[in-house]
């Protein structure tokens, strides 16, 4: 088995007499195909690869000390607890009088003898990335929910110009996609296949030549912003009681000033590809309902298969790095392929479907509309959500009486409606959750789904009133505003189903075991 080949200054950076602090022995090295990384104990280093990719360039002591700037401002942003400073690499000063200058030591950031930078970050232990803590088994719905409210907050509060939105032009971002392109056909035959291949690319031109109009309009909107760019697992810790972001994109502008959904899909796809799309899902479905930003879902798939491709791209850029051990060069090959393989059924169209959700406050709408999404990666539209947005009103917060006036519920009924039609045309299973006990507003979204020939389900969730009232009595920590004082009132104006809307009622009786009538309702998808 060949031996890996470091640089010099890499074998000295291992020795604990390169730092002027107490580290921990060994010194750990952890890389990727532009970075080693010095776990000393307190502190990390973080060293760039002398390479340029096109994409990337850290050819030069200047394009590396300018980066490294960068990464310190841009990772303060969503972790400032954690990038401390820049440093600079020099020869000793022994090395400088010798012949041999290739004995180095840390010097003043501004040493015009320096030959090389590193970012220095607090080091927090790696069992605390998502990365590790998904594989001991630890990342909940909960984690991920959690996760999506803070990626939400990061995302509103990002900065975006008309420069910045210059990126979302739909020729400047199919740029990076011709380029993944042309820097992976040489690994067809090898992770890729040329089927894979001709299809990801077929998928992808399709996209940009007949939906560019849906990145003009969101680079149009303010959706495209100085963003992570590079938001999976392995760049997201639990620090201090809550996620934090770090390792952006600090490279490349058009790596980060991107639409929202770019980085969203970073995590879906990571969620997916660790074979958890019910965690994918519960993810998606949150940051969506923090953000309102559903119409985002129409470019989702473009980057779903984007960055599964570009995971593709770099763990195959390790095949043929000597600095990579042997072992670890064959499980890259297989990582790698299962990356292209799964950009690959990314970029595939799919047929949507429709579930009403049907029943009183407190009958279980939600909890079953949650769990069909789960089932079928479907997008869950809750009418509380909806109505908060078009009111401008915050999600945890009571919203006035005004909120529920006639006219408000009209809206938030005929934007459930519009919403759902147009991402189950996109190929979404969309489930709208909602009380829809009047004939009136089921018949909107059905006759909608009939002249789009979509399929349609009613779910009609059921259980005795005085179990509904001990729900809503012991509910707490929903967006959910409705109160057991209002059942009685509900259950009087709620009208029977008519003799065309029978034949797409499923009923779920929330008072018993949900699994067997969740896979009842699975088989009538699949019919």
């Amino acid at each position: 088995m060949a031996a890996a080949t470091l640089p010099p200054l890499v074998e000295q950076m291992l020795q604990p007499a390169f730092y002027p602090h107490p580290v921990v022995e060994p010194i750990a090295l952890l890389q990727t195909h532009v970075s080693y990384v010095f776990l000393t104990g307190e502190v990390v280093y973080k060293l760039k690869k002398p390479v340029n990719f096109g994409f990337l360039d850290y050819s030069t002591p200047e394009k590396r000390r300018e980066c490294c700037d960068r990464e310190l401002e841009l990772n303060r942003r969503s972790a400032a607890d954690l990038y401390l400073e820049v440093v600079a690499i020099a020869p000793t000063e022994a090395a400088r009088a010798s012949e041999n200058p290739e004995q180095f030591a840390l010097t003043a950031i501004d040493d015009p003898a320096a030959v090389d930078y590193a970012v220095k970050m607090r080091q927090f232990p790696q069992e605390t990335l998502l990365s590790a803590a998904f594989d001991r088994g630890e990342v909940t719905e909960a984690t991920v929910i959690d996760l999506a409210r803070v990626v939400a907050e990061f995302h509103q509060s990002a900065p975006t110009d008309d420069y910045i939105a210059s990126f979302g032009a739909p020729e400047r971002v199919k740029l990076a996609f011709d380029e993944n392109f042309a820097q992976t056909e040489g690994y067809i035959g090898g992770p890729q296949t040329q089927e894979q291949f001709d299809a990801t690319k077929a998928w992808t031109e399709a996209f940009f030549e007949q939906r560019s109009q849906l990145l003009r309009d969101r680079a149009a909107g303010g959706f495209v912003r100085n963003c992570h760019g590079d938001l999976h697992l392995g760049n997201i810790c639990q620090w201090q009681g809550r996620p934090m972001l770090f390792d952006c994109i600090e490279f490349n502008e058009p790596f980060r000033f991107v639409d929202v959904m770019y980085d969203v899909a970073f995590t879906v796809m990571d969620l997916e590809a660790r074979g958890r799309a019910d965690l994918a899902n519960a993810f998606l479905n949150e940051y969506c309902e923090r953000t309102g930003d559903w119409d985002g879902l129409h470019v989702l798939p473009l980057y779903l298969s984007r960055q599964t491709y570009v995971r593709a791209k770099v763990t195959s850029f390790l095949l043929g790095d000597p600095a990579i051990p042997q072992a670890d060069r064959d499980r890259a090959a297989t990582v790698a392929a299962n990356y292209y393989r799964q950009a690959a059924d990314y970029s595939r169209d799919r047929a949507g479907h429709l579930w009403i959700m049907s029943g009183l406050s407190g009958s279980g709408k939600s909890t079953v509309a949650q769990q069909i999404a789960r089932r079928h990666r479907g997008v869950r539209l809750r009418s509380d959500a909806v109505r908060k947005h078009l009111g401008g009103v915050p999600l945890d917060e009571k919203g006035p009486q005004t909120l529920y006036s006639a006219e408000m519920t009209e809206k938030t009924y005929g934007q459930l409606t519009d919403l759902g039609l147009a991402l189950a045309q996109a190929g979404y299973d969309v489930i709208l959750d909602a009380k829809y006990d009047r004939h009136a507003l089921r018949q909107a979204v059905l006759t909608g789904a009939d002249q789009a020939h979509l399929p349609a389900t009613i779910v009609h969730c059921t259980a005795p009133l005085e179990v509904l009232r001990d729900r809503l009595q012991q509910r707490q920590g929903d967006i959910a505003d409705a109160t057991a004082d209002l059942l009685d009132a509900q259950a009087a104006a709620a009208e029977p189903f008519g003799a065309t809307e029978a034949t797409r009622v499923f009923t779920v009786d929330t008072t018993q075991s949900l699994d067997p009538q969740l896979e009842q309702l699975a088989a009538r998808r699949a019919i």
